[in-house]
């Protein structure tokens, strides 16, 4: 259901860019200076997006976005009227978008974001070109204060919009619950969403007062705003590779198993998707499972196997204590160091990520010992097992569908930030 949903929005896309390319260069380019500033704005904007490593892509290009909606919401130019259309605003977009593309196709295809881009701006221009060039537009809300409400509520239709297809795109390509992706998509909304729709609206209200020498100045605040973005997401990069690190010394000192940290860590955000948490609690997940064994430094003598699932419950909430203190010590936010030092705890008195992290890493220790030949179903039948005090019920029975889809390999970690 959900890749007939994705080739739904693409096959929508590619039937409007059809439509929208053929109208233009059988009619020809109506007012072309305007098409042609609006088009190299949004090409400049598509040239400075840097992709989003991670499964869920947010907003690559926010100065593309910007000038494409402004572009759709035109309605004059330098206090003259505009009739460029829907379908043109859609082949402007489209061809310009695609020039900006170029660069960055060797590092993966683009077609969800172009699809996006294709349908949100052809859902606002659809929404407003209509009624600004029949005169409706200015008979109900004139040129003043009530013009601009019009076009922010607007802009936040489209912007649900563009949020419903982009929780679908992530839902197909990562299999996870559509829900909770919606949720993290409205999120996203409110900050760099908001940042593109106000921009898009000043941008068509200032070419239509000033022209379009409006829409270099208009752009610098977006820009600005895109730059301290970036810089934002490579500090929380370089904070989680340091995380990833220092979550490696127990393998170096030989008290874990080689990529035990980075397995647990994997499975629990996975499980946590199914569960629906929101990304900042995937967040303090992720850095918690990375984090989850250190408290093993302590240890004079290594655990078998580094495998502490079936330690005595004394011993393992002593290691877990110890593995608080020291996440504490890193300057990691609080709730890592809880769930660190509560994750040996009975499940019932045990953070909700707590239960997790203890749930997957007996999991990861479980199959990979020697001791369950029969590897997954053996090591989900023993937590199975212990569902009465040590493993909640129903993180087991998830792990169990996460595993059942895929296995541990093919699970997606949460993207840094």
């Amino acid at each position: 259901m959900r890749a007939a949903a994705v080739w739904t929005v693409r096959g929508a896309a590619a039937v409007l860019t059809v439509l929208g390319l053929g109208h233009t260069l059988w009619n020809g380019v109506v007012e072309p200076g305007a098409a042609l500033a609006f088009g190299t704005l949004i090409a400049v904007g598509e040239l400075a997006r840097r992709d989003h490593r991670g499964p869920v892509d947010r907003h690559p290009a926010p100065l593309g976005s910007a000038g494409a909606l402004a572009y759709a919401l035109l309605g004059q130019n330098a206090g003259q009227p505009t009739h460029h259309g829907v379908l043109q605003a859609v082949a402007v977009v489209v061809a310009a978008a695609l020039a900006g593309i170029v660069p960055h196709v060797a590092r993966g295809p683009a077609v969800d974001h172009l699809s996006r881009r294709v349908l949100t701006v052809a859902f606002a221009a659809a929404c407003f070109q209509p009624l600004y060039n029949s005169g409706r537009l200015e008979e109900r809300v004139g040129q003043g204060p009530y013009l601009v409400l019009f076009l922010l509520c607007l802009l936040g239709l489209t912007a649900l919009c563009d949020a419903v297809l982009a929780a679908a795109q992530a839902g197909a390509r990562t299999g996870w619950p559509y829900g909770p992706l919606l949720r993290d998509e409205l999120r996203a909304q409110l900050g760099i969403g908001s940042a593109i729709c106000a921009t898009g609206v000043v941008m068509a209200l200032g070419a239509a007062v000033a022209g379009l020498w409006a829409l270099p100045v208009f752009s610098v605040p977006l820009l600005l705003t895109q730059l301290s973005f970036h810089r934002i997401t490579a500090i929380r990069t370089t904070y989680r590779q340091t995380i990833t690190s220092l979550a490696r010394a127990t393998e170096i000192a030989g008290y874990t198993r080689q990529g035990h940290s980075r397995r647990v860590a994997a499975l629990s955000c996975a499980v946590g998707r199914e569960l629906g948490l929101s990304e900042r609690e995937l967040t303090v997940l992720e850095y918690a499972a990375l984090m989850h064994d250190i408290g093993q430094l302590s240890l004079v003598d290594p655990v078998p196997d580094g495998a502490t699932a079936e330690l005595p419950a004394a011993e393992a909430r002593r290691i877990a204590g110890l593995g608080g203190e020291v996440a504490r010590q890193t300057g990691v936010p609080a709730e890592v160091a809880v769930v660190v030092e509560r994750q040996a705890d009975p499940y019932r008195r045990q953070p909700a990520l707590s239960r997790i992290v203890r749930t997957v890493n007996a999991y990861d220790d479980l199959v990979g010992g020697s001791r369950h030949p029969g590897g997954s179903l053996a090591a989900l039948e023993q937590l199975r097992l212990g569902t009465g005090h040590d493993y909640q019920p129903e993180v087991v029975e998830c792990l169990a569908r996460v595993l059942a889809r895929g296995g541990r390999d093919r699970v997606v970690p949460v993207p840094p930030g």
